[in-house]
């Protein structure tokens, strides 16, 4: 059995367990948050669900990544899991507007609430929240789209511990407000990590050059080689979290060799994994070809 098909079933397996237990951990806040009155609970609960729901996305996404090129389909599906990380920060957003408004009504209209059953609710949460984070960090460092789903709980275990907190403080102080406060808190912080990896995926999907390469660095360094005397139509674009890929033209001074060009390629190859990154290159030579001649080319 392979490295990455073991890495694979790891991962699959860690997201089911993750399923089950915010399945749970859903389903008893609910109850929890309808009994007690707390709207931080039902929101913790209501981003459980959300959870829920991008684990499921991810687990699928993993699925489909794992699957086959075919004839037609030369890449497989190895966007998939991009197109789950988007879905699954655009639910944040979506989300952290919703809790925005509950919260801003709720702080102005605070109700008694059952503490000490807030209070034991957000524990379980931790607790379950917590090995959910624990089990899928080590492969949310890697994906995007275990990270998508790693940030959702990650978010929802900081929710259960301002949760815990506000328990405390209404269970002894009656400090009934702090339920809106904190669950705007948790609202303002699912925005930002929500943005952050949306506009990251948003980028990926769209075939931008990764913001860690400077592409005219890169073709001046091609452009100093030996034989070399232009690179042009460059495209740079990052399929999934492995695979970055450079497209380009190259004219050279002579109507060199197969055999030269191979040396040469090599020499480009060096440079653009060790410095850039780039994992996956088509070079196209060309000699006195009277093509557009610019760097970058809109087709």
């Amino acid at each position: 059995m392979s490295h990455a098909h073991t890495a694979y079933k790891s991962k699959q397996k860690n997201l089911l367990i993750a399923i089950v237990l915010n399945v749970l951990i859903t389903v008893a806040q609910v109850i929890g948050g309808i009994i007690s009155g707390s709207l931080a609970l039902l929101s913790d609960a209501l981003h459980n669900f959300s959870d829920v729901v991008s684990l499921l996305i991810s687990y699928v996404a993993s699925f489909f990544s794992n699957k086959k090129a075919s004839q037609n389909k030369t890449f497989g599906y190895k966007r998939a899991e991009i197109i789950a990380a988007f879905i699954n920060a655009c639910t944040l957003i979506v989300i952290a507007f919703f809790l925005i408004i509950e919260a801003t009504e709720r702080f102005f209209k605070p109700e008694i609430i059952d503490a000490t059953l807030v209070i034991w609710l957000s524990i379980v949460a931790i607790v379950g929240n917590g090995i959910s984070v624990w089990i899928l960090h080590a492969d949310a460092k890697n994906n995007m789209n275990i990270r998508s789903s790693y940030l959702h709980l990650f978010t929802d275990l900081l929710g259960s511990v301002a949760v815990l907190i506000g328990g405390l403080l209404m269970q002894y102080y009656q400090l009934y407000w702090v339920d809106g406060v904190l669950t705007l808190m948790i609202a303002i912080y699912l925005l930002i990590v929500g943005f952050q990896l949306a506009k990251k995926a948003f980028g990926i999907l769209m075939l931008f050059t990764p913001k860690d390469i400077n592409v005219k660095q890169l073709v001046n360094q091609v452009n100093s080689l030996p034989e070399v005397k232009h690179m042009h139509h460059v495209h740079i674009w990052q399929l999934n979290d492995d695979e970055v890929h450079l497209e380009a033209h190259i004219d050279f001074d002579e109507d060199i060799a197969l055999s030269k060009f191979d040396a040469i390629l090599e020499q480009i190859e060096t440079i653009a994994v060790n410095q850039y990154g780039i994992n996956h290159i088509n070079i196209q030579p060309e000699y006195q070809k009277p093509d557009n001649k610019n760097v970058i080319v809109q087709d």
